[in-house]
């Protein structure tokens, strides 16, 4: 029989008997009296919990289980029949508890591989065909209907796509996705059918990663669980010394058998790996995925923060930094037409552009007679119109720059950006300025990380330090330390480490070495570094800064809630134990107030599953 069910009716049986022992006590009817019944439901819960104690004894363990059965068959022997059912009622219930907030703060993972994907339709020569999400193989060409989910990871291969990433990284809204761009198994098709290329098979995909690592999370004990597992094993010879001197003092056995019921806390010590399974549950909905209860706590502890530029602080790439326009010409038209030539160009440049131009819901147009200038730009037409993009030598060759560009050109000159000039008609009409542009939440992410309790926090780049101090100037930061080999970013983190427990945040594969030196290492797994995902003990599924203070808010917080049901819970036991000794508890009394704690504590320990945050009306 499953143990779930099995202990459901163990509690069925001890809430009948206790049912059927009070009325006969009430009616004086019936066969045997009162006492008999009670003891008659209290032996099944005796029994089975007895077989658990040894089945666990058998292969090493030893919990606080054994005080229940103590104090249920001290109560038989006793003669207190009513007690002892009391408290094999409450011990089933607190079980049948157990398995509710286990349940609950395991919700996530069963929703999670309750919509993992299954099939995929691969296209081929002979058609298409509904197959296994197994059979994948990477560069299959697979189609992906309207509302269905992706089936693994992939490439686009369509102009656009309308991704809804919400189950994979949290964001609410879908996302548009351009040609060429990566695409995620587990997250939903939000537009028109379109194909993709396979990059990963079904097990290497990020979908099948999350539902993994969210596993692990379940059955990893933190040192924090296991040091309360540990303190378990203390209570038993604890209690049964407080009862014993109890009956010595006293001369009542019944004393002795009160403290027995009252320090019954078998679901007192899950307390703490329900919080921590919610808390890694919380985090995964928002697209954070903390590999095991370990990592949450150690991220629970952090006061130093390292942070790498590039991919990290920065966006890591060629972005659109500034648009300037001549007089009188519309930055708009501008970035339409530029876009619009950029379609027949294979430079870095070119999609970073045509993405700025869809993200402003501009409408792209033909070009026509392009000639490329290898290196320096492009010229063709566009709408009827020459247009001549590229380097400040193409465009202008020996001609002066315009008044109205002069101020950019002093702006970006010691600056490690890019510059294409635009000309229409043959005079400069705009000048367009890429480079690796601040993430837009990074000033927030480190106030929130200070917030939060991180008090030192460091950007560590191998970037020259020209580069490190424009970005670092702009941000809040206790220090900087540029042109830092992988080795170098190594030896940093384990200094910092040696002063207090240090988060390390990087993307790229260079950053794998620090990442798994650090306390905590955090990696920014949007955009698929392997390697760095690999040896991070916490990935950010979304390409955005903000989650790793979101992920160290939701660790603390977890951390708190544990600490706080275990040591609330046990302190309340030992009141009630003392209050017990000294006979101002009756047994069945004990037991009620001893399951009232309980539950008290486990619902406070599903807190971990919630926001935390207050709401405002």
């Amino acid at each position: 029989m499953n143990e779930s069910i099995l202990r459901r009716v163990l509690l069925v049986i001890a809430v009948v008997g206790l049912a059927g022992g009070i009325g006969v006590w009430r009616t004086g009817l019936g066969p045997f009296d009162a006492g008999t019944i009670w003891t008659v439901a209290t032996l099944p819960v005796v029994a089975a919990l007895a077989i658990s104690i040894m089945r666990d004894f058998w292969i090493g363990r030893f919990g606080v289980d054994a005080i229940a059965l103590v104090s249920m068959s001290a109560a038989l022997l006793l003669g207190q029949p009513l007690a002892a059912i009391v408290v094999a009622i409450m011990y089933a219930g607190g079980t049948v508890l157990e398995d509710f907030a286990r349940g609950r703060a395991e919700r996530n993972l069963k929703a999670l591989t309750d919509r993992s994907p299954r099939v995929a339709h691969r296209q081929s020569t002979h058609g298409t065909e509904r197959i296994s999400i197994e059979e994948v193989v990477v560069g299959d060409t697979l189609l992906v209907r309207a509302g269905e989910l992706l089936p693994v990871d992939g490439i686009l291969l369509d102009a656009s796509a309308s991704i809804d990433e919400s189950a994979v990284t949290g964001e609410p809204l879908p996302e548009r996705r351009g040609a060429g761009d990566t695409l995620r198994s587990g997250t939903v098709n939000a537009g028109e059918t379109f194909s993709m290329r396979a990059s990963a098979v079904a097990e290497e995909s990020t979908y099948a990663a999350i539902v993994r690592m969210v596993a692990a999370a379940q059955t990893a004990k933190s040192p924090f669980i296991r040091m309360a597992d540990r303190f378990a094993l203390f209570l038993l010879p604890a209690t049964l010394l407080v009862s014993g001197a109890a009956w010595y003092v006293s001369g009542d056995p019944i004393r002795a058998l009160a403290v027995l019921v009252v320090a019954t806390p078998c679901p007192l010590i899950l307390a703490a790996p329900v919080a921590f399974i919610g808390g890694v549950s919380r985090a995964a909905r928002t697209g954070i995925l903390m590999k095991g209860s370990t990592a949450l706590e150690a991220l629970a502890q952090v006061r130093t923060a390292i942070f790498d530029k590039t991919g990290t602080l920065t966006i890591g790439g060629a972005e659109l930094i500034e648009i300037e326009a001549a007089p009188g010409r519309d930055v708009n038209q501008l970035l339409q037409l530029l876009a619009s030539l950029e379609q027949a160009s294979h430079h870095v440049l070119a999609d970073s552009i045509i993405r700025v131009a869809r993200g402003r819901q501009l409408m792209l147009s033909h070009p026509r007679d392009v000639r490329e200038h290898r290196g320096a730009g492009l010229k063709g037409r566009v709408d009827n119109i020459s247009i001549l993009a590229g380097s400040r030598s193409l465009v202008l060759a020996d001609k002066p720059l315009p008044g109205w560009a002069r101020s950019g050109e002093e702006k970006y000159r010691d600056e490690p950006v890019l510059r294409v000039f635009v000309a229409l008609g043959r005079r400069l009409a705009g000048v367009f300025t890429f480079g690796d542009a601040m993430r837009a939440d990074a000033h927030d992410t480190l106030a929130n990380l200070r917030s939060a309790g991180v008090t030192r926090t460091i950007m560590l780049t191998g970037d020259d330090g020209a580069t490190a101090k424009r970005i670092s100037s702009m941000l809040d930061l206790d220090a900087v330390v540029a042109d830092a080999i992988p080795a170098d970013k190594v030896a940093i983190v384990e200094a910092e480490k040696a002063m207090a427990p240090t988060m390390m945040v990087g993307d790229g594969i260079n950053d794998a070495p620090a990442l798994a030196a650090a306390t905590v290492g955090v990696a920014m797994g949007a955009r698929g570094a392997t390697a760095s995902s690999e040896a991070a003990d916490v990935i950010v599924l979304t390409d955005r800064l903000g989650p790793v203070a979101e992920a160290v808010r939701i660790a603390r917080r977890t951390r708190a809630i544990a600490l706080q049901s275990i040591v609330v819970g046990l302190a309340l036991s030992g009141v009630a134990m003392a209050a017990a000794a000294m006979g101002q508890i009756a047994p069945v009394a004990g037991a009620l107030l001893q399951e009232g704690i309980d539950v008290a504590v486990i619902l406070n320990a599903l807190r971990a599953l919630g926001d935390g945050r207050q709401r405002r009306a």
